[in-house]
């Protein structure tokens, strides 16, 4: 299994999987022109210099996707799964959320005193990282599939990635959690409210919103404070919850350091988790060594330390290693020194995990 930057050639796969994941993904919707856009906008990201000199913001992707070696070269099947990060969010549309807040009330000739919860409209993240569009396919998920960590290769060589190239993030970043849906595919929370100022369905406004078209939100939804308790139940409920799908995810991330501050979507009331870049734990605890590639090594049995590459961002690269570093060395078989494209001497930047 491989995380590399996404190809032209990936389009297809790429496709198959935007159909698969569902309501709420909003970052993959299922329109093939806006794909290759996107494929089109990360290879130029991914190929970019960046100076360290300029202070001038750039929003750049960073698409990644997962890849099955063992499968054939030219099928849909060798794409196991994808993930990115958005270098800042915000800065050519808005980027909303609804705080949770609260509103103090109180007479003295009553002597009562009432506080409520509220959502507000609000901006707070623009120019944040943010790591999204982790979706790991259904045949590469399971128990089968467990001693391979799929998922926490997808999530975590993004981290890599910062760390190795850190230049091009701010100091914060932040994920969107995929709020809660019933059985039938529906949004709770947007149907008590989203709905309410904007009447179309959730899949509609989900999509428009992946296609980026996002001025619809500050034209319809309301700038006044709503308070909670005026939802239904069944609304209340999803505010801060996680789809079924992507408790896992959330997990991994809480390991990571990103916390829920009061943010949730506006469609669907997942949460969003933040933390300070620098503080996250798989940034913070990485390592760099060097390559020995080496013949006959012994591999543990439950694969421990991700590896990625430091060179061109283009060229990047991770994957698990079957052992760790010695002395700032980092000895890899030839199959495993060929999979990463390293030689002796080279470096690579390393997690336990």
């Amino acid at each position: 299994m491989l995380i590399r930057p996404i190809e032209e050639g990936d389009i297809d796969a790429l496709q198959a999987i935007a159909v698969e994941t569902g309501p709420g993904f909003t970052s993959l919707p299922d329109s093939r022109d806006f794909l290759i856009d996107k494929i089109a906008h990360a290879r130029e990201s991914f190929q970019r210099s960046h100076d360290t000199t300029d202070d001038a913001p750039e929003a750049a992707l960073y698409f990644f996707v997962l890849e099955d070696d063992s499968q054939p070269l030219e099928s849909a099947e060798r794409l196991a799964g994808c993930c990115a990060i958005e270098s800042r969010v915000g800065l050519e549309a808005p980027f909303y959320h609804y705080r949770i807040g609260q509103l103090a009330h109180s007479s003295s000739h009553l002597e009562l005193h009432r506080t409520l919860d509220t959502l507000f409209l609000c901006s707070d993240h623009t120019g944040s990282a943010e790591v999204c569009s982790l979706y790991l396919r259904e045949r590469w998920r399971g128990e089968a599939q467990r001693p391979m960590r799929n998922g926490t290769l997808l999530s975590r060589a993004r981290w890599l990635f910062m760390a190795g190239f850190r230049e091009r993030f701010p100091d914060r970043v932040l994920a969107e959690m995929r709020g809660r849906f019933d059985d039938d595919g529906n949004s709770p929370f947007w149907e008590a409210l989203g709905q309410k100022f904007l009447p179309i369905e959730f899949q509609r406004a989900d999509h428009l919103t992946g296609m980026g078209e996002k001025g619809f939100i500050g034209e319809m939804m309301p700038r006044h404070p709503i308070c909670i308790s005026f939802l239904p139940p069944g609304a209340r409920a999803c505010i801060g919850q996680v789809h079924t799908q992507t408790r896992p995810a959330l997990a991994m991330l809480n390991r990571d350091g990103l916390r829920f501050e009061g943010y949730i979507d506006i469609f669907d009331g997942g949460p969003t988790v933040e933390a300070y870049i620098d503080d996250v734990r798989s940034i913070r605890d990485s390592r760099t060594a060097r390559v020995s590639v080496q013949e006959a090594l012994s591999n543990d049995e439950r694969p421990g330390w991700l590896a990625a590459t430091t060179g061109a961002a283009v060229d990047f690269r991770a994957g698990w290693v079957g052992r760790g570093p010695q002395d700032d060395v980092i000895a890899l078989t030839p199959e495993e020194a060929q999979r990463l494209k390293v030689d002796n001497g080279d470096t690579l930047r390393l997690l336990a995990t």
